[in-house]
């Protein structure tokens, strides 16, 4: 970035390039902010969590101008990463998008090639084989570094700190990490317990997307349920 200190008048006017130096700013180490420039891909995933449940909430309220926000707090948080990879040389923002693009035109033959689909049942059989035959390729192939699969429990870990300070509970010791798939239905529990007994409202569903937890599963109602009647329990107990 440029030594002098940047203004909003400085910034570019299109929006998304207006967005990306935003974001390229706030991380600069000399101008700045100091916690945008300490936070890491792992610090920063489970805001990027808790955004997708927000928007998906917006949806489910049918509130349309809540949703504008909080899709914009999901697109800071793609380049928020992208930033971040970015300064690490492993990919940009162009990156991401360039990849995605290809991935909806490779996936839409019927659209961009001389494919034929007539129905949206035959559209679904399609993508499932075609992503069947992508992560068949993956498989053959070397696993991306970084990469991580929510059914490792003794191996993924994801800092549950965000969801536990928002309901008023302690955060998980860094030295015992909690696996992510325990993590998410736990999150997930504590934010409907959040939302029942009225200390919260922003953690329900938190971690929920990153392991496949539907919020109508079993898993997803039981384990909200068990940690409601504790918490209740808990309640009369001290009464």
């Amino acid at each position: 970035m440029a030594s002098e200190r940047p203004t909003a008048e400085s910034l570019p006017r299109e929006p998304m390039a207006r967005l990306l130096a935003v974001m390229a700013w706030l991380r600069d180490r000399q101008h700045g902010c100091p916690w945008d420039v300490d936070q890491t891909f792992r610090t920063i995933a489970p805001y990027t969590i808790e955004e997708a449940y927000e928007v998906a909430d917006a949806i489910d309220r049918e509130d349309l101008g809540a949703l504008k926000e909080e899709l914009g707090d999901l697109l800071l948080q793609v380049v928020y990463h992208a930033q971040m990879a970015h300064e690490s040389g492993a990919f940009g923002f162009a990156d991401v998008a360039t990849a995605i693009a290809d991935k909806m035109v490779d996936r839409h033959p019927h659209v961009f090639g001389d494919a034929t689909v007539a129905t949206a049942e035959a559209q679904t059989v399609s993508w499932e084989a075609r992503k069947a035959t992508e992560r068949a390729a993956k498989r053959a192939g070397a696993e991306p570094a970084g990469a991580r699969d929510c059914s490792r429990a003794d191996s993924s870990r994801l800092d549950l700190a965000p969801a536990a300070l928002s309901v008023g509970a302690d955060p998980p010791s860094s030295a015992e990490p909690v696996s992510v798939g325990v993590a998410a239905i736990a999150a997930v529990a504590l934010g409907l317990v959040a939302v029942r007994v009225g200390v919260g409202t922003r953690t329900a569903g938190m971690a929920a997307t990153a392991c496949g937890i539907v919020p109508r599963s079993s898993a997803f109602k039981g384990a909200a349920a068990d940690a409601e009647s504790g918490v209740r329990n808990q309640s009369s107990t001290r009464a």
